[in-house]
Parts: C-alpha cells; sequence; structure tokens
C-alpha cells in the first residue's frame, strides 16, 4: 500500500463517483478504478459498492474514510512541520493568491505584508482557487486567498470582497452599449477558462447560460486572461470576467473588447480567505495571525 492509495480512496469517497474524482485528480478513471481495487485486494475487503449509476461506501469504506483522511494529514503536513523545526529568524507564511486579485485587495495586502515584515515573511504563492484549496489543505500553504464559495471539511473561510460579473464583449457589435442581456447572446460561443482556474460558483453561472438557450461552448486550456480577450475580440465569442475596473483582469483590457453587466444575470465573484481549521491550536500565533490578515484584507472602502 502506498499513500497515493490512499489519496485516491478518499477523492472517489468525497465524490462518491469515479468520474468525478479522476477529474479533480487529473486522471482518466480507468487506472483510478484499478488503484482502488487494488486497494481494496490488498486490504481483504469491498470498500465501495458500484453499479453503472451508484457508488456509495460500504461499512469497511465509511471505516477506513477518518483513518485516511488522517494519515494523509500527517503526511502532507512532513513539509511545514519540517520548516517550523528547522526555520531561523524570521517565519515564513505561505500565502495563496488568485490570478486577478482586485486592485483595492492587492493593495491592502501590500500594506499588510509590510506591517507584518518585522516579524514574518510573507510568501504569496499563485494559482487557480482549486489548486491554491489544494495546496492549504495538503499543508504546502498557511492561508490562501480564493474565489468562494468553497466546500471543504476541515477548512475555515472568511468572505473578503464581493466584485459584480460582467461578458466580455467583440467591441465592434457592443461598444455603444450599456448592458447586454442573456438572449441577446444565444448565437455566441461561451469560451470557459480552464477547469483548474474556475470557482464553483462560475459552475452555477454556466447553468444560467444553458438554461437561456446559449449552449456552444469552447474551453480555454490556457489561464492566460489575455488570450481570451484575444479570442473573444475576433468575434461570436464572449466570456464572463469581473466588471469592476479596479480589477486586475482590467489592465488586460484593450480597445476590442468592452465588459458589460448582464440585465438578467447579476452575477457577483466571492473572494475569500481560507485555512486549516485544525492548525489553529497547533500553531503558535496562527490564531492571531488569521484574524489580523482577515481585518486587514476586508477593510475595503468600496
Amino acid at each position: 500500500m502506498e499513500v497515493h492509495h490512499l489519496r485516491y480512496f478518499v477523492a472517489v469517497a468525497d465524490h462518491l463517483s469515479f468520474s468525478g474524482a479522476a477529474r479533480s485528480l487529473h486522471m482518466a478513471t480507468s487506472p483510478l478504478s484499478q488503484r482502488v481495487r487494488d486497494l481494496e485486494r490488498e486490504l481483504g475487503t469491498t470498500l465501495f459498492e458500484r453499479d453503472s449509476h451508484h457508488v456509495g461506501l460500504t461499512e469497511a469504506g465509511s471505516s477506513l474514510l477518518p483513518i485516511a483522511r488522517d494519515v494523509l494529514g500527517r503526511f502532507d503536513d512532513i513539509p511545514w512541520r519540517l520548516r517550523e523545526a528547522t526555520s531561523r529568524g524570521r517565519r515564513a507564511v505561505y500565502l495563496g493568491i488568485p490570478p486577478g486579485l482586485h486592485t483595492c485587495l492587492r493593495d491592502r495586502l501590500t500594506a499588510f505584508d509590510r506591517a507584518c515584515a518585522p516579524h514574518l515573511d510573507l510568501k504569496r504563492w499563485p494559482g487557480g482557487s482549486r489548486e491554491l484549496l489544494g495546496g492549504v489543505q495538503r499543508g504546502e500553504l498557511t492561508m490562501a486567498l480564493v474565489r468562494l464559495p468553497v466546500h471543504a471539511e476541515g477548512i475555515g473561510v472568511a468572505e473578503l470582497l464581493r466584485e459584480p460579473l460582467g461578458a466580455v464583449l467583440p467591441a465592434v457589435e457592443f461598444a455603444d452599449r450599456t448592458s447586454v442581456s442573456l438572449h441577446e447572446l444565444t448565437g455566441f460561443t461561451y469560451a470557459r477558462p480552464p477547469a483548474h482556474m474556475l470557482p464553483d460558483y462560475w459552475d452555477e453561472v454556466e447553468t444560467r447560460l444553458t438554461a437561456a438557450g446559449i449552449h456552444r461552448r469552447v474551453r480555454l486550456e490556457s489561464g492566460d486572461y489575455a488570450g481570451a480577450v484575444d479570442v473573444v475580440a475576433n468575434g461570436d465569442t464572449f466570456t464572463i470576467s469581473m466588471l469592476d475596473p479596479g480589477s486586475g483582469m482590467h489592465t488586460m483590457r484593450n480597445d476590442h473588447i468592452v465588459v458589460l453587466p448582464i440585465d438578467d444575470l447579476p452575477a457577483t465573484l466571492q473572494t475569500g480567505l481560507i485555512w486549516r481549521n485544525d492548525r489553529l491550536d497547533e500553531q503558535p500565533g496562527l490564531r492571531e495571525l488569521i484574524d489580523a490578515t482577515r481585518r486587514a484584507l476586508s477593510d475595503l472602502s468600496r
């Protein structure tokens, strides 16, 4: 038995779906299913009840789940525990940062960084929201700013900011408009950001688009927002992004696109701070640091 067998088991248990777990692990379903069967064979018991429409935990699977989570937690904690044990001088704190962070929020973070400098080294780590959540869960990051919602066991969440979303559209057709409605976009293709960049809330937005008759999709494989802008500028394609000019995405806009509010889709994107609750009592001063970070970053003059 190896650690990755337990990680695969937990992923399937969380999703109760082999295909959903495979997507979250960025692997094919067939090898994932085989690895779980290898684990079952080694343990001499069945962990999942399977049929073509349902996956459920057996009694043995339910008993193994908390044990597996505990083992994975201890394994993933090795890097930060080693850093804590060997650190000298200022304490290093790793903070995850998603792309397109609002300018106001980024400015507050810079001011907080300066205030903390005499006591700790605040290191920023970029990534998509799902990637950053994984970093916090594995203990690689002390905390992270991510797009909400986040529903993960053992993860603390504090909302910091809400930003309205709008449609990114070709200027040649919409330059003189102040807003747009969904029915006007039924002939357009929706450019989806890469899966690792999408917060779960945007999945809900996409459901609304489908209900409005917008069915054509193209998946952007790159996380480069400038590339999405170029695709939209070509015509017949739109995407969704932050509407506020203060958004970090605003710097990538050009004369070939416009960003308009959607009259019948009052969508907002939430940004929050996340951390592992079990560490609050394990790491001296962490609770105070989380509270200080929340106060500094939520005090926005909006």
